[in-house]
């Protein structure tokens, strides 16, 4: 019995390519995880979906385990979430542990709006240390246009950053966390 599973791969959009294709394609990939998870796994299992666009992906994968609870499922947004976490420490110029109560609402890069409102830092709320102006005009495009960025200045994206996104989301999941905030 699968007691954990991470759903990584994707069709990645092409060039050309239209978003509705692009459902099409990844449906292939995600129906047959659903469903298989859906025979094999633990009831108590815990999906991760990492795929982009996650929370589509997650929902694919959801509707095809239809014997597995909805709450056993969820999209990655750790990746943004850590990053958005990173830039709240750097513009206050604090620890990323003194960082807490970040949330990132939404799908994938511009369809993701990272929120401050209940964010602390060292207690105080980060919204009075940051300031509007810089929440809106730069955190906001940042932590959206984050992935492109990296890619820009790379020419790769940063699978690492991935990797180690996807492992604290699982452990958090598992064990527990109290500082973060990242509904799938």
């Amino acid at each position: 019995d699968v007691e954990a599973a991470l759903l990584v791969g994707a069709k990645p959009r092409g060039k050309g390519q239209e978003r509705g294709d692009l459902l099409k394609d990844n449906a292939k990939i995600f129906i047959p995880q659903g469903k298989a998870l859906n025979e094999y796994a633990s009831r108590d299992v815990r999906v991760l979906v990492v795929g982009n666009p996650a929370n589509t992906n997650a929902l694919i994968t959801a509707t095809h385990a239809k014997d597995l609870p909805k709450k056993n499922f969820a999209a990655m947004t750790r990746l943004d979430h850590d990053r958005a976490v990173w830039q709240v420490a750097e513009k206050t110029g604090s620890a990323v542990a003194d960082i807490a109560k970040v949330v990132v609402w939404g799908n994938h890069s511009p369809t993701m709006s990272p929120d401050l409102a209940w964010a602390t830092v060292k207690g105080k709320p980060a919204l009075d240390l940051v300031g509007e102006e810089w929440y809106t005009k730069t955190f906001i495009p940042r932590v959206q246009k984050r992935g492109a960025e990296i890619i820009e200045n790379r020419g790769l994206s940063s699978a690492a950053s991935a990797g180690n996104a996807a492992l604290e989301h699982m452990r958090s999941w598992f064990l527990g966390h109290n500082t973060i905030g990242s509904p799938s």
